[in-house]
């Protein structure tokens, strides 16, 4: 299990006082980490209907990506404060699998990145065995040339392969609540450039209350756990604001300062070192 001495020494900095807005009955903000808004998403959801969305939802902040950088692009223009722009290798659905072996990826990103502004790469699905392969192993050193985070969705394996190939990556793991916290913990503990990323992940909470294991490991690694959607389909984006005020009802069975930092200051710390690449 990952270290307790690090759960109750971080403990205290996790009781931190509520901020004003909640005071006062403001929602708290949201930083969404893991939103997309692809091809078909767009086709259901004109862009301003998308804004509106994550509007209503109170949030703060939402990583954007789309298989098809269009849509990504579009919501970024349309709310460049909301909006932060991440630059995913698929061009369209049903390339998930393939894109490690396809070459023409490589073309892709390499121009999106010249063309266009972005502060991350991602969510891309890559697995142990792959990091090594060529189109992967550009990507990651297209993200080290441009200073971009990394999102991954991942297993351990890959996650140590991208430390690997570059070890001051800065790396968003994607779904990692689908691990338990007793193979998260340790590579949080392992990879301090590593943060979670819960989207679509409902087993750290029941009913409101925070699983005790879960609670243990936010506290034990209060900085580096983000919330997020998933937008995988454009089904998803219908539950967006359910999302939000069910992220909030179970953040507040958490000691107030750590509520905040997982809703949203640990996002913001997290891309703040990348947002020179919007200017």
């Amino acid at each position: 299990m990952f270290s307790r001495r690090r759960f109750l020494a971080t403990s205290a900095a996790a009781t931190l006082l509520p901020s004003a807005a909640a005071a006062v009955g403001v929602p708290m903000p949201i930083f969404d980490a893991h939103i997309h808004f692809s091809h078909d998403a767009a086709e259901r959801h004109s862009v301003k209907e998308a804004v509106a969305i994550l509007e209503r939802a109170g949030l703060k902040r939402a990583l954007v990506s789309s298989s098809g950088d269009a849509g990504t692009r579009a919501l970024y223009a349309a709310a460049p404060d909301l909006v932060l722009p991440s630059l995913r290798p698929y061009r369209r659905r049903g390339e998930i699998s393939r894109w490690v072996d396809d070459p023409s990826v490589v073309d892709f990103l390499e121009d999106r990145l010249k063309r266009f502004r972005w502060v991350a790469v991602g969510e891309f699905h890559l697995f142990a065995g792959q990091t090594e392969k060529a189109v992967p192993r550009r990507m990651i050193e297209l993200a080290r040339e441009h200073n971009l985070l990394l999102h991954a969705h991942s297993d351990t394996g890959a996650v140590d392969g991208i430390f690997a190939q570059w070890p001051d990556a800065r790396v968003l793991w994607a779904h990692s609540g689908f691990d338990d916290p007793d193979t998260v913990g340790p590579m949080l503990e392992k990879h301090p450039n590593l943060w979670t990323d819960l989207a679509f992940r409902s087993e750290h909470a029941h009913g409101g209350r925070v699983d005790d294991s879960w609670r243990s490991l936010f506290a034990a690694f209060p900085d580096r756990v983000t919330v997020g959607t998933d937008t995988f389909t454009p089904e998803r984006w219908h539950h967006v604001v359910e999302h939000a005020n069910w992220t909030r009802e179970w953040l507040r069975d958490l000691p107030p300062g750590l509520a905040e930092k997982i809703a949203w200051r640990n996002g913001e710390a997290m891309i703040r070192p990348h947002l020179a690449q919007l200017r």
